[in-house]
């Protein structure tokens, strides 16, 4: 049986809240899972990285929650133009 960090099992917990509260959101279940998922790639030893966007995550988490809430927004990088 694998034994999880503590930061990986409130990694898990996250996203496992983050599935609840999207239940009744039509849409936002296969978002979540694709952030989940590009974020995996992310090297275990760089906790500082994983600790920023554990904590960004509970902020949306939190956004998620709200009743009013229709759509989840990103922060990206605007493409540069070649």
């Amino acid at each position: 049986m694998v034994r999880h960090s503590k930061l990986q099992k409130q990694v898990l917990s996250l996203y496992r809240q983050f599935l609840r509260a999207a239940q009744d959101k039509p849409g936002f279940i296969p978002r979540i899972r694709d952030e989940f998922r590009a974020n995996a790639a992310i090297k275990k030893t760089d906790v500082m990285h994983i600790e920023y966007l554990y904590r960004r995550g509970q902020r949306q988490l939190e956004l998620l929650k709200d009743v009013n809430t229709k759509q989840l927004g990103s922060f990206s990088k605007p493409k540069e133009n070649s």
